[in-house]
């Protein structure tokens, strides 16, 4: 795996096949597929060429190996806790229909979360008469602190759902998500997270932040495929309701002769939360490829070894007239440049597609987001280019 001495990770490019030349530090975007990965899903996507050979085991081995991986990788116990879905708005549409909410209560969401984790909060409480609590951070270059002590001063005992992310995905903000959850627990709320910015690059310990829902696309950090979710369900929803009647999150639906003996008892856990058709022979071995690398690899070292790709990086771009949030609440895997005024954005576009380094513009941040297929030659030529556009 690349880890030498076991405790320092070493560049990984070997494992994909990102192009030569191209300065890939968008991962935030979406995460490149590792080789393997790619040839687990050519073998699962061939099994369909003789139906045959797909017995009724392989609906339920491979979805059991995939939710065990993802419980072991956020410290979940049992793998029926977890549940396979098609992405976060799906889960959040789980929690947001079983968990309940009344006139006079609010629901704390972060000011401009990505919107899978808003559309079903903002419907619910319109639906219930309940406010719906933005909340914003401070208008300072460094926000974190201030902004994560306006998170916990909004929740109150009128709070029936905290509904967050680990990170902000268009800055890498961190949220300290112990305290929100031991604040949570103080009035009774639900605490609903979004891993999906940073769960695989950056240690999350369920026993530690005890949220009620954990839900996390593969897509980016974990390196896997779209259209796949894992969500972890904590002992809130054991008796909830799912979105879909699926046959095969029914009491004994390993036996296929017996279908047609319905049976109104589920799965035990959250499999009764699974998408319809969660058995996806293509995708679900593409997806438990990349979490045995994510895995090996080990989110702390991961985010060690991003820590240790850009730890000067900072205080350059800084010497640019960049603004980056304090190291105590920012992520190495996942954060934002806050530009100069003078800095033009179709320059800086043009400097840095030359260069072929791909970033991204989110909000008014140029979001970096490195993995282990970088190496100092990556974060050199996004440097080159940012000094151009700011003339030094």
């Amino acid at each position: 795996m690349g880890l030498g001495d076991g405790t320092v990770l070493t560049c990984q490019r070997d494992q994909f096949s990102i192009p030569d030349g191209l300065h890939y530090l968008n991962c935030a975007y979406m995460g490149p597929l590792p080789r393997v990965a790619e040839e687990a899903g050519i073998v699962g996507l061939r099994m369909k060429r003789d139906p045959s050979l797909i017995l009724p085991h392989h609906f339920f081995d491979t979805s059991l190996e995939l939710r065990t991986l993802f419980a072991r990788l956020v410290g979940a116990g049992e793998p029926s806790r977890i549940s396979i879905g098609p992405g976060v708005s799906y889960a959040v549409a789980v929690a947001a229909r079983n968990l309940p909410l009344s006139s006079g209560q609010n629901v704390v969401l972060t000011h401009e979360q990505f919107p899978a984790n808003v559309h079903a909060w903002a419907r619910k409480t319109r639906d219930a008469s309940a406010e719906l609590r933005l909340v914003r951070p401070p208008s300072t270059i460094h926000r974190g602190a201030t902004w994560n002590e306006h998170l916990l001063a909004a929740i109150d005992s009128a709070t029936a759902v905290v509904s967050l992310p680990t990170v902000h995905w268009t800055d890498g903000t961190l949220f300290d998500l112990v305290q929100v959850g031991r604040r949570c627990r103080e009035v009774g709320a639900a605490l609903v997270v979004d891993g999906t910015q940073s769960v695989g690059a950056l240690p999350f310990d369920l026993e530690l932040v005890r949220p009620d829902m954990l839900v996390c696309s593969t897509y980016k950090w974990l390196l896997g495929p779209y259209s796949v979710a894992l969500t972890y369900f904590g002992p809130r929803f054991d008796d909830g309701v799912p979105l879909e009647e699926t046959w095969i999150g029914r009491e004994g639906s390993e036996d296929f002769e017996h279908l047609v003996d319905y049976r109104d008892d589920y799965q035990p856990g959250a499999i009764r939360y699974d998408v319809a058709q969660r058995s996806n022979f293509a995708l679900l071995p593409v997806a438990i490829a990349s979490l045995r690398l994510v895995a090996g690899w080990g989110p702390a070292l991961i985010q060690a070894y991003c820590m240790d790709l850009t730890h000067t990086l900072f205080e350059e771009v800084e010497e640019l007239g960049f603004t980056v949030e304090d190291a105590r609440w920012r992520s190495a895997h996942l954060f934002g440049l806050r530009m100069p005024k003078r800095i033009d954005l179709i320059g800086l576009r043009e400097a840095l597609r030359v260069r072929e380094v791909s970033v991204s513009l989110r909000g008014s941040a140029l979001r970096v987001s490195p993995n282990v297929y970088n190496d100092v030659g990556d974060v050199s030529a996004l440097l080159e280019g940012l000094r151009e556009v700011a003339g030094a």
